[in-house]
């Protein structure tokens, strides 16, 4: 069972595990999105994610940083 749009905590996690050098409060939304859906366990449509639910993930890993 591969990580969804709607996994933001799982998503922010995998993120910063693997971009670990990366601020996430200076990630742009384009790239992001192509971040979180390289991640090996992310499957899901590209296509359904947002605004939003981008803004909610990059929170959950500033959140994860803290």
């Amino acid at each position: 069972m591969g990580l969804k749009w709607t996994d933001t905590l799982d998503i922010a996690i995998e993120l910063d595990e693997k971009y670990s050098d990366v601020d996430p409060l200076k990630v742009n939304f384009v790239d992001l999105h192509k971040w979180i859906t390289e991640l090996d366990d992310f499957d899901d449509d590209p296509e359904r994610s947002g605004e939003r639910i981008l803004e909610a993930i990059q929170m959950a890993w500033i959140e994860e940083r803290e």
